[in-house]
This record gives C-alpha cells, structure tokens and sequence, in this order.
C-alpha cells in the first residue's frame, strides 16, 4: 500500500499515532498566553537542547544538503554548515534572548525602537515562518514521493504532516511542541545516520568511494562554475555566509522562544548552542549520502531526490518505515513550534495591542489557534508553488539579516533610534534586491553588498536624527544587564516588568 511494505507502513503509523497522543497529553497543561506560546519557561537542559534540535533540523536540510553534494561534492555541506562557525557564539546570544524576557521578537522592535517597526516585523516574521514551513514541507513532500516509487505524492505526504501535527500543535502550543520535539529529535538522529552504513556498503566502502567519484568531489571547495541554482564555494564564500548568519540569527522569529522557554539562561544556553551543534554533526552524514549517491545514481535529474532514493533502494524492510517516520518527526517538530510562534508574533503584537486589548485568554487562544492555520496554509502555497528546496533556504538567509542590522545596532549601540534601525532595514532589503535581481551578483557579492551597505545606513541615519529617549534606553539597557533570577535588582531601581 502507498508503495510500502506493510511492516514499513505500520511502523510509519504507530509513530504518527504516538507522537500525535504525547502532543495531545501536553496540552493538558495550557491554560493561559504564557503557557501557549513560551511553556510559562519552565523547561530543563534536555528539553531545551532537543527542542533547539529539533525545531532547527528539517527533512528538507537532509533533502537540501545531499542534493547539493550530489551536484557540488562535499562543499554541499556549506548550505547547512553556514551557521558551523557561528554555533560558538549562540552561548551568548542565548543568555542575551532569555533576559531581554519578551514574548517575541517584535517585542523588542516596539520596546527599543518604535511600534510601527514591530508591526513591520510582525509582517515579515509571519512571511518568514510561513516560506519556513514551505520548506520543510516540500522537502518532506519530496522524500517520501521518491522512497514510495511515486505511489505517495508529494501533496499527499504534505496533508498528512500537516493535518497531524495541526492536531496537537493547535490545542497544546509550546508546550506540545517541546514535548513532540523531545521524541522526534531521537527519530532525526535515526534519519540523519541509519543510511549510512547501507550506503557505504553499497558503493564499497570509502575506496569504493574514491575510485567512483572524482576526486574534487571530497572538497570542502567548489572554486568552479557552479550547477544551476547552486553557488561557487570559496573561503570568501564561506566567509560571508558565517557573517550573514551571526548577523541573521537573532532575527529568526522562533529563537526568542528557543533561548527563552527554559528556566533560567543556562538552559538556554545550553539547549541553543548544543542542540545546534548536535545538527552540525548530523549535516555530515547528509554530505557524505549525497557524494555516494553520485556512484549510485549518476544521471539524477532533480538531485534533490537523492535522499529518498537511496532509502527507497538500499534500507531493508522495516527499516525503510523508520526512515520515513523519521523524516516526518523532522518536519512534525519544526512545524509546530513555527506554528506557534506565528500565533504569538500576530496576537501579541498586533491583535492584543491594536484589535481587542481587553479580550478573555480563551478568546487570544482561539485567535493564535486560527492565525497557526493560516500560517501553516501560507507554507502549503510555498510548498506547492516551489520547485526548489535550496531555492527559499538562500532566500531566508537574507530575510533574516535585514532585520539582524537593526537588533545589532538596538543591542550593541545605545545612539542607534528607530530611524536608523528603518534606514538599515530598508537600505539593506533595497541593496538585495539590486545585487541579486539588477546588477546579476553572486551570492556571497550580494551578502557584503547589503550588509555593509544595511548598517552604514543605520549608523549616519542614527546620528543625524534625534537619540531616543533617555529614560526609554536606561530602562532597555537596565533590564539587558539584569540577570535571570535578579529582579529584584529592577524592582529597587522602579523597573517593573509585565513579561516574566
């Protein structure tokens, strides 16, 4: 049935039915906005670190990056492998999220600079988290059509995701999602090496390896004309893609919730940084899929099934129900946490403040429960209209890092105001669309151009408009320096916080 064993397909089903049940057993918990969208912050270490790796590691990053070394060899690593480098670093930006105590990231857009710059965020985080469902999904979509020979479309793989993961993310938020991702990062880990050994046995081993594939193809670099849709791999590349992310990462919607669910910042310290780093290592085992694949299946026409062929063709039966359940949990987990944070960018930040400021909880749960919808239906229209899963991954790495230049110059410069923080959004969005669209550059041309570009914007725009208000900016600043657990700090200088 559907092209799969029935050992294969009773696998798949008894794991889509556990996790919708454990997602199901969570939501008990929910009674209220903190519960919903941030799990009142009450997470421990292993929670926070298999959510962090769970909500940062999709099906489509397995899809993505061995349909990338099959075209590109080893230097396909680098479209996961971009944020390597910068992984050090979330051990400071962790702590950083977790005290600033906002809900969202618009939050800080309205506290430190303007409300209009936080519906501009909202705006743009809803996008962004919509192109990221579409992402997976159709990374999704298109493993399990190749593993099942084409007897599963892709359309239909993506309605059963979304229709269980809707299921328990709908009623129990993070809480479910954080519970679901502690499940399914195992089952990812599973996805990430158990074709591993089936694949190296297949094309002889590491010499077998070397004798198929051209010896460039083990190159970390791929100094040449690249394949279409894919970029040329140099130091400098590489350079540029670790600077746009350090820059990027903090305006990624769901790492406020990432870095802030837990219960004080060593959690979110060490979920953020170790359940990313848990990724890096598993974006290895793809590369390596990917450059076997090319002894295994020379004439691909769409690399990016690459993935589902070798686990259609080479894993036993049984094992191949694994694998597919497998990469739904990928999806599944990354999903409905991006579900949630969406309802929370939306009821916080817009329909709270502006709509219906005195409404019941029931009535703000019911609202981010049908905004989850229709940004779960947004990434269905990506997802359906996309044809490439690299395609939307390069675009969100540039979507993040215009609004990365104003959370840096917020956070870092106290002269930076709201009109600098609009001049280095704006500046930075307009010199993309020059670089990539009118003047044809590459991609990591179009990552210097923009960024240098973004923040030489923010800084003259800052300085020759008027500084923001000083008693605004001491209270920013004071709570930033306060640790977690310190309050009381705040509360001796007449700092009083509604967020917790």
């Amino acid at each position: 049935m559907f092209g799969l064993h029935w050992l294969d397909l009773t696998t798949l089903i008894v794991y889509l039915l556990g996790v919708t049940i454990a997602g199901l057993w969570a939501a008990r918990k929910v009674t209220n906005l903190h519960d919903y969208f941030m799990g009142s912050r009450r997470f421990g270490k292993a929670f926070m670190v298999m959510h962090a790796f769970g909500t940062g590691t999709h099906t489509d990053h397995a899809v993505t990056v061995a349909g990338a070394s099959y075209r590109m060899g080893m230097a396909g690593i680098w479209y996961q492998w971009l944020y390597l480098f910068a992984t050090p670093f979330y051990w400071l930006v962790a702590p950083l999220l977790r005290r600033m105590r906002y809900l969202t990231t618009a939050d800080y857009f309205e506290d430190r600079f303007s409300p209009a710059l936080a519906i501009l965020y909202t705006a743009y985080g809803l996008l962004y988290l919509s192109l990221q469902i579409g992402l997976m999904l159709l990374g999704t979509g298109k493993a399990a059509s190749a593993i099942s020979g084409g007897a599963v479309s892709p359309e239909l793989a993506i309605g059963v995701m979304t229709i269980l993961f809707l299921s328990y993310g709908l009623l129990g938020g993070l809480p479910a999602a954080v519970v679901t991702d502690f499940i399914q990062g195992f089952f990812i880990i599973v996805l990430s090496f158990l074709l591993i050994p089936f694949v190296m046995e297949a094309v002889g081993g590491f010499a077998g390896l070397h004798q198929k594939v051209p010896e460039e193809m083990f190159s970390l670099m791929a100094p040449g004309d690249p394949p279409e849709g894919y970029d040329r791999v140099t130091p400098f590349y590489i350079v540029m893609i670790v600077i746009n992310a350090l820059v990027g990462i903090v305006a990624q919607p769901h790492h406020m919730e990432i870095a802030g669910a837990g219960k004080t910042e060593l959690e979110g310290r060490i979920g953020f940084t170790f359940g990313n780093m848990l990724k890096r290592i598993c974006t290895l085992a793809w590369a390596l899929t990917g450059v076997a694949c090319i002894a295994l299946y020379p004439e691909l026409a769409d690399s990016e099934h690459a993935f589902g062929l070798a686990t259609r063709d080479l894993l036993p039966v049984g094992l191949v129900g694994v694998m597919l359940a497998s990469m739904v949990a990928a999806a599944m987990s990354s999903c409905d946490s991006l579900m949630v944070d969406g309802s929370a960018l939306f009821v916080k930040n817009v329909y709270q403040r502006y709509i219906r400021p005195e409404a019941s909880v029931r009535h703000y749960l019911n609202v981010g429960r049908l905004v989850g919808v229709v940004v779960v239906m947004g990434g269905i229209v990506v997802a359906t209209y996309a044809t490439t899963v690299v395609g939307i991954l390069k675009l969100t790495w540039s979507l993040v890092a215009f609004f990365g230049i104003a959370f840096w110059g917020g956070v870092l410069w106290r002269r930076c105001n709201a009109y600098g923080a609009w001049a280095g959004i704006l500046g930075s969005s307009l010199l993309w669309y020059l670089s990539r669209f009118v003047w044809g550059w590459e991609l990591h041309q179009q990552f210097l151009v923009y960024l240098a570009g973004g923040f030489f914007c923010m800084i003259v725009v800052s300085l020759l408009t008027p500084p923001a208000d000083r008693k605004r900016l001491d209270r920013f600043y004071a709570i930033l320096q306060t640790p977690v657990g310190e309050e009381h700090r705040l509360e001796a200088m007449g700092i009083r916080l509604d967020r917790k």
